[in-house]
């Protein structure tokens, strides 16, 4: 595994142990590791914050080597953890769509920003017709780990117009019995009007 995928694993799994400890009884012990662990960002934050500052007073090349910073994955996150990425949540999610684009034309998709709104992101995704049911998985994953691999604080994202293949073998009840038919159908089995679930 590269380094890049072994941190992001640790931020993962410092993720998990936050929550576990979160579940832990109140108790002396449980504070003062709480107190430690804030102390510990309190530092890390105030240093990491006066390196960007001395960065970004350096000539000219010090806001471009800030948003080099920025665009690496590993230090990305720290600069998030600490609120110290210079690009906001909006603009990060629009890199994150510009960058995916190549991949989803490969599919023949598109996507576009449809709202940001407290953290929650909506893009839809189009496609020209061309593109394979099969793919709809890989759509879809392109779309989510672009998103957050950009913007990991994203709260919620809701990607609209992937549709999942119907499943194989699925017959609209309306084609077998006929429309007026699968509209008389008895309370307890409704009939499928729109398609696959």
């Amino acid at each position: 595994m590269d380094n890049d995928g072994a941190f992001q694993n640790q931020i993962r799994q410092l993720g998990k142990l936050i929550t576990q400890f979160d579940h832990f009884p109140d108790g002396p012990q449980k504070v003062a590791c709480k107190e430690l662990v804030q102390l510990l960002l309190d530092v890390h934050g105030a240093g990491l914050e006066r390196v960007m500052e001395i960065v970004f007073e350096c000539d000219r090349q010090g806001p471009v080597i800030i948003d080099k910073l920025a665009k690496d994955s590993m230090v990305s996150s720290l600069l998030l953890l600490y609120s110290l990425h210079p690009d906001d949540l909006e603009t990060r999610i629009r890199k994150a769509v510009e960058s995916m684009r190549p991949r989803l034309r490969k599919l023949s998709c598109s996507a576009e920003v449809i709202s940001i709104n407290d953290g929650a992101v909506q893009l839809r995704v189009t496609t020209t017709g061309h593109s394979c049911g099969s793919s709809t998985k890989d759509v879809r994953a392109i779309v989510e780990d672009g998103v957050y691999e950009c913007a990991p604080d994203v709260v919620a994202l809701e990607v609209i117009g992937i549709e999942e293949p119907a499943k194989a073998g699925f017959v609209a009840l309306e084609s077998l019995l006929g429309h007026g038919l699968a509209m008389a159908a008895p309370a307890g089995h409704p009939s499928h009007t729109g398609g696959a679930d």
